[in-house]
């Protein structure tokens, strides 16, 4: 591997759609991007006939490992009998160095657990949060969101520390100098919500200013696609559900409009006649442009694509790995949240991020 290359660690084993798959996704973005190199991991034998045919052999070192983690195994259970499985060989790769980060479409809760046990919290994280990308009104076409399943609990500490590196991926991530953070709640007005929102409201503002962000206070469901804020700072159970009941209903609002422009001859011609808008819109709202939740506090990179992820999906979790990787998002995040040990206490410089327990697991295949 040349040492002036990204290289992405990829568990080629853990999608829906099975390997073949995920090499499709390799080879679109090895096309868009020769910078990229790949370590990709999985049984040898299945493996070097799908690299082969889509000549990436120059492009991918092959890791082999016998064991696949399934979709419903247990997050214990893979700790403990998981070592020669092609998930945790491809964390493995990221805690060894050998690569800047590691893709998986695999079972979300045994990647978590992989991810802490082998690459560690950072310090001062005391839970790792899942962020997503949301599709909003907002110039850069999206949101971001966190946590949406890597725990069910957040305290006031926690949903603080989620909103530094909920800030840090934006800026890092989104070129936002100052991002817009908010706290979702069942309101806006201060005196609503559980006790612990109540406190994480007042020292995620005190944090503000230090951190260069700007706290925007609570915000509501109807807020989450919208341009009032950036970055959305929730617990894992609430925001998985967000996340899922979007899922849905855009898949409804899929369905009910091809019905609709099925419906009579009139309505296949006014279809045709929308179809550079209804393309545009596909586009817009299509939920593998925005593949690829990102692990957060955790000592290394891991981006957890969907689990039913195309080629097209596999390809848009790689490239958002590549981005970060390329912006020293791991170290910055590092220093970040380091310099807020102490809840409450921004004292690092706001210089694009370079300052002067127990987890119940929720699968979002």
């Amino acid at each position: 591997m040349g040492t002036t290359k990204t290289v992405i660690s990829i568990d080629a084993m853990g999608g829906d759609r099975g390997p073949a798959t995920v090499v499709a996704g390799i080879a679109k973005s090895a096309a868009k991007n020769p910078d990229i190199r790949f370590i990709v991991h999985g049984p040898r034998a299945e493996l070097s006939p799908l690299i082969s045919k889509r000549k990436l052999d120059a492009q991918c070192e092959l890791r082999d490992a016998s064991d696949v983690v399934s979709m419903d195994a247990k997050p214990s259970h893979v700790m403990r009998h998981g070592k020669k499985t092609s998930m945790w060989s491809a964390v493995e790769s990221v805690r060894a160095g050998e690569a800047d980060v590691c893709v998986s479409c695999g079972n979300t809760g045994a990647l978590m657990a992989i991810s802490m046990i082998r690459l560690r919290k950072m310090e001062g994280v005391n839970r790792p949060a899942i962020a997503c990308l949301w599709p909003s009104r907002n110039e850069t076409g999206f949101n971001i969101m966190l946590d949406v399943g890597a725990d069910i609990r957040a305290d006031q500490d926690d949903l603080l520390q989620y909103a530094l590196m909920g800030m840090s991926y934006a800026r890092n991530g989104f070129g936002l100098d100052r991002p817009r953070v908010g706290l979702l709640n069942v309101g806006t007005e201060e005196h609503k919500g559980r006790a612990e929102l109540k406190v994480a409201n007042d020292i995620i503002s005190s944090a503000a200013d230090a951190n260069a962000f700007d706290y925007v206070g609570f915000v509501e469901g109807v807020d989450i696609p919208s341009d009032r804020v950036d970055v959305i700072v929730t617990d894992g159970f609430t925001g998985n559900v967000a996340l899922k009941t979007a899922e849905g209903t855009a898949s409804l609002i899929s369905e009910f409009l091809r019905e609709a422009f099925k419906y009579t001859p009139l309505s296949r011609i006014a279809a045709l006649l929308a179809l550079t808008s209804l393309r545009r819109l596909s586009k817009r709202i299509d939920p593998r442009r925005v593949n690829g939740g990102v692990f957060l506090g955790l000592n290394g990179t891991v981006v957890k694509s969907h689990g039913s992820a195309d080629a097209t999906g596999v390809s848009a979790a790689i490239k958002l790995g590549f981005k970060l990787a390329q912006t020293g998002f791991a170290e910055k995040l590092a220093a970040r949240v380091a310099s807020n040990v102490t809840p409450g206490q921004g004292a690092a410089s706001p210089d694009h991020d370079d300052p002067t327990g127990d987890h119940s697991t929720t699968e979002i295949s």
